[in-house]
């Protein structure tokens, strides 16, 4: 190589060291900064604040998560749920029937407004789902929701109890009206039936 080349060389590779080391300096600084409410952030959880292929072993929230989501994304859900549908009509009664059995049954873990915040849920490894954010996303079909709250997370390594012997199928599609309606907590509850 000339002089006139390497010369001409150096400021590209001069450019490239120092987009590197900013680079990692960078990466460096964003892991090691706490969030603006210490280590407990409930609109960034944990297992999203983590690269997904970065370095080290997933969390148990992670792993979990990821657990349910691989088997449903690659074989799909249990024969009883395959083909699940909705049976109720997302109405205001049935929205307020279902925020009756989400208070009464899900918000101790996983929080009133589904941020995975509730009291209960405060000392499980893998923490409570996020709801509100986990029913905005395109997983959140109708049989893997009937799926995760009728068989629970045992499976997956969580405490997420089985509701299949605790609710009707017809309650468990009411809370998810519920869920999908935003979590509205301005609502009047029916009297318990």
């Amino acid at each position: 190589m000339t002089r006139f080349a390497r010369a001409r060389a150096m400021p590209a590779v001069l450019f490239a060291a120092v987009a590197i080391v900013a680079g990692a300096v960078a990466a460096v600084a964003t892991t090691k900064e706490e969030t603006p409410f210490g280590k407990h952030d409930p609109w960034m959880p944990e297992w999203m604040m983590r690269e997904p292929g970065g370095p080290g072993p997933m969390s148990p929230t992670m792993t979990a998560r990821m657990l349910r989501h691989a088997e449903f994304l690659n074989f799909g859900v249990p024969e009883a749920y395959e083909g699940a549908r909705s049976t109720v009509t997302p109405d205001k009664k049935t929205i307020a029937a279902g925020r009756a059995l989400y208070l009464k049954n899900c918000a101790a873990c996983h929080g009133p407004d589904g941020l995975g915040d509730g009291d209960a849920g405060q000392s499980l490894s893998p923490s409570p789902a996020v709801l509100a954010y986990m029913i905005t996303r395109p997983i959140a079909v109708d049989r893997y929701l009937l799926w995760s709250i009728s068989d629970g997370g045992e499976q997956f390594g969580s405490e997420m109890p089985a509701f299949k012997d605790q609710l009707t199928q017809e309650e468990m599609w009411e809370i998810i009206a519920y869920m999908r309606d935003g979590f509205p907590l301005d609502m009047e509850i029916p009297e318990e039936k």
